[in-house]
């Protein structure tokens, strides 16, 4: 089985007026911060919030009466999941969703909020599958993988065609790694229109399966890897979509967490828009390996915008953290009163917020007749927080940091 441009334009046909167009944008602050002239694809703004609309809907439409009446299951970590309920409930096929048990709250919720029959089994994607597949031969049910489909790699690659038709000049394309579906889809497009157009992947460092497979390798993910880009964790790309993109592809890079969180951070402050971890990973490659895309003209696609809230806040706040605008501050003092109200006097005398406190007395390397305190405090930027600190050192209280 193979997939040719002419079944993605025959996919983009059949899902006019099913799906947003989403749009195209060019971002000037993340060309700034990047080097690279950037457009971002917004397909975070499909009702599920989330690309994987155009491979579940692309093969349900192609589905035939008594199949339909029989229903539909899948395995999924969550996008296509969501997507697959809610254009399965629009069509009026029966779907069984089998998750891991790991999967974000939300995506749970969500999926079930599609009336969807929602199964929770297994500690990631692979344990569900195995799963889903036994379901689907009790039930006599149709199995729609997430990736390892013609069709839905066909649904995916017209998110390929769509950035093409707006930006004609687009020279690299960064791609997340999950099963592949996505890259597979988007190689056969972009490459089929563009011939000399640059496809890179990208994968989690702790699941970096289609890597493993390139190097003739088994895929293993690390020991307790736990990534913030969960839709894109698999141990095993998928057979079809490993033949289909390996020989479309020109790179394939690794990313650690710091720079997947960044990215993540980055469309909230920059461009107000939510993206989940794996929605982020091209995002995240421009920033790992800024020397591979500076001065080019890179289109990338922000997969997904589903991710808990929760998550979503701790990404943020550590951002605080890494830009030294969030800091704690540890101060050693006499316990005697009034030296608080001092130190906070000082902190609030130069603009920072003071977020938390923490009195310790009992610290063995604290003098008996002394006091330690852990200062959280919220300032501009690094240079604001240093200035802070050179005030409490000429106040007589030199901080450290913690």
């Amino acid at each position: 089985m193979t997939l040719t441009i002419d079944d993605i334009r025959a996919a983009a046909d059949r899902l006019k007026g099913h799906i947003e167009r989403t749009p195209c944008r060019y971002s000037r602050t993340l060309s700034e911060i990047t080097g690279a002239q950037v457009w971002v694809k917004f397909e975070n703004l499909q009702f599920t919030a989330a690309y994987k609309e155009r491979g579940a809907l692309n093969k349900l439409l192609q589905l035939g009466d008594n199949v339909k009446k029989r229903g539909v299951i899948c395995a999924s970590a969550g996008n296509h999941s969501q997507a697959l309920a809610y254009h399965a409930a629009r069509l009026g096929i029966p779907v069984t969703i089998v998750m891991p048990r790991t999967t974000p709250f939300m995506k749970v919720q969500q999926t079930r909020a599609h009336g969807a029959d929602v199964v929770l089994d297994g500690e990631g994607y692979d344990d569900a599958s195995a799963h889903a597949q036994k379901v689907c031969a009790e039930r006599d049910l149709v199995f729609v993988h997430p990736f390892n489909d013609v069709d839905v790699m066909a649904g995916q690659g017209t998110v390929a065609l769509e950035m093409l038709e707006d930006v004609p000049d687009l020279e690299v394309l960064p791609v997340p790694i999950g099963g592949g579906g996505l890259i597979a889809g988007v190689a056969t497009a972009a490459k089929s229109v563009k011939p000399d157009i640059r496809i890179v992947g990208l994968e989690p460092a702790m699941y970096p399966s289609f890597t493993a497979k390139m190097r003739g390798m088994n895929a293993a993910a690390q020991v307790g890897a736990s990534t913030i880009a969960e839709g894109i964790a698999v141990k095993t790309v998928g057979d079809l979509t490993y033949a289909i993109a390996r020989p479309l592809i020109d790179d394939v890079l690794l990313l650690e967490e710091p720079y997947l969180e960044r990215a993540v951070a980055l469309y909230c402050n920059v461009e107000k828009t939510v993206a989940e971890g794996a929605g982020a990973a091209s995002l995240a490659g421009l920033l790992a390996y800024p020397e591979k895309f500076r001065g080019k003209k890179c289109g990338l696609i922000l997969t997904g915008g589903n991710i808990d809230t929760r998550l979503l806040a701790s990404v943020l706040t550590r951002e605080l953290v890494r830009d030294n605008r969030l800091v704690s501050l540890r101060i050693i003092g006499d316990d005697r009163p009034g030296l608080l109200a001092t130190v906070s006097a000082v902190i609030g005398g130069h603009g920072a917020n003071i977020i938390e406190v923490a009195h310790n007395r009992l610290a063995l390397d604290v003098p008996a007749k002394g006091a330690e305190f852990d200062i959280m405090i919220e300032t501009r930027d690094s240079q604001h927080t240093q200035e802070i600190m050179d005030a409490l050192r000429a106040h007589g209280y030199p901080p450290r940091t913690v």
